[in-house]
């Protein structure tokens, strides 16, 4: 693997001149692949923005997209992820199916998936940085012997093929642009939300090759006792939130923390903050938004009292407007926020709120939050 570094201002670099000959018996290896997560029998959103940032690099390189399903014949679940991936432009789809995938385990997983590279060769393959494509990737990565960029905030591909996978690195105060020169396939993992979800086409369902796993119910040590959902976590939907209201180190004390709350239920949005307020036990890990938190795309994200930087930055970007409120006129969150407010959020808070409530009937405030 080979990185480069640049500034969090231009993330993408140019690749080093010498670049060493990618070994013969990897010149076949062809087309992108996204690996289709189920949830509990429904795809996760993090494939579906995969499959439209996956669209765009196989049509750069002239090579198919294929969807890549793992699961049971049984429920519905393993015929809509296939549905789905076509809706949302592969042109075929690679189906495992087998009574020891009803639930994600990593060694069938690991066996299923690397199985079929060997087998068919992808050169580019994208999994979802959710706990289980973590999970999976590093193990399929570790028996393919090849690389893998993790949490990327961007894909390309460069002029001659390779992948260009950009992540923040050093703590978030850079950005790496990462290549794999050397092996197949080019691994990469994204985070929920940080890729445009793409539009969604009717489409027949095209090519599915089928391939058999290979392993038995006694190789596999691991066994699945029963699911407990985590009820907490579903009740906080800041990731697909429409609007998101959170605070930074500027709110003062967790006191005022209640402000960006308040404003956050009268205009029917989400209430998150910045890692620090996180660290001082201010607010919960599953409300910390930025790179080592929550990566959102909302249509209105306003950020009271956030400094900006590049670690928050990249959990935030891909937010329509972004309305930032600060004292200090050259906060870094100016440099990207659509509208920057020079102002005290402490006071600026509650005559938001005053004024929303004077705007908005109170049969359309929802309340979101618990």
């Amino acid at each position: 693997m080979e990185a480069h570094q640049a500034e969090s201002q231009s993330p993408m670099v140019s690749r080093a001149s010498a670049k060493k000959e990618l070994p013969r018996h990897f010149r076949d290896n062809r087309h992108v692949w996204v690996f289709i997560e189920l949830e509990r029998g429904q795809v996760h959103p993090v494939s579906i923005e995969l499959l439209g940032e996956g669209r765009k690099l196989a049509d750069k390189l002239g090579v198919q997209l294929a969807g890549v399903v793992i699961g049971t014949a049984e429920g519905l679940g393993v015929r809509s992820a296939i549905a789905e991936a076509f809706a949302y432009g592969a042109d075929l789809a690679y189906l495992v199916e087998s009574p020891l995938l009803s639930d994600y385990r990593n060694e069938p997983f690991t066996k299923a998936l690397s199985d079929l590279v060997i087998l068919h060769k992808p050169e580019i393959l994208l999994l979802g940085a959710t706990s289980l494509g973590r999970d999976l990737a590093g193990s399929v990565a570790t028996t393919l012997e090849t690389g893998l960029t993790a949490d990327c905030t961007e894909l390309d591909v460069d002029a001659d093929g390779s992948l260009a996978a950009t992540r923040p690195t050093f703590g978030g105060s850079l950005l790496c642009t990462i290549y794999t020169l050397n092996s197949r396939p080019q691994m990469a993992t994204v985070r929920p939300r940080v890729m445009a979800t793409p539009k969604r086409v009717t489409h027949a369902i095209g090519p599915i090759i089928r391939h058999d796993l290979m392993m038995i119910e006694e190789e596999i040590v691991t066994k699945v006792l029963g699911f407990l959902p985590d009820e907490r976590s579903e009740k906080i939907n800041l990731a697909y939130a429409d609007i998101v209201v959170a605070g930074g180190l500027g709110i003062g004390t967790a006191e005022n923390l209640e402000r960006v709350m308040l404003l956050a239920r009268t205009i029917g949005g989400e209430f998150g903050c910045s890692r620090p307020l996180v660290q001082k036990g201010w607010m919960e890990v599953d409300r910390q938004i930025g790179q080592t938190g929550q990566t959102i795309r909302p249509k209105l994200y306003l950020a009271a009292g956030i400094s900006g930087a590049v670690q928050h930055r990249v959990g935030v970007e891909g937010a329509d407007l972004i309305v930032a409120i600060n004292t200090d006129s050259n906060a870094p969150i100016f440099d990207f926020a659509h509208v920057a407010v020079v102002a005290d959020a402490i006071g600026l808070l509650p005559a938001l709120t005053a004024a929303f409530t004077r705007r908005i009937p109170p049969h359309n405030q929802s309340m979101q939050v618990n």
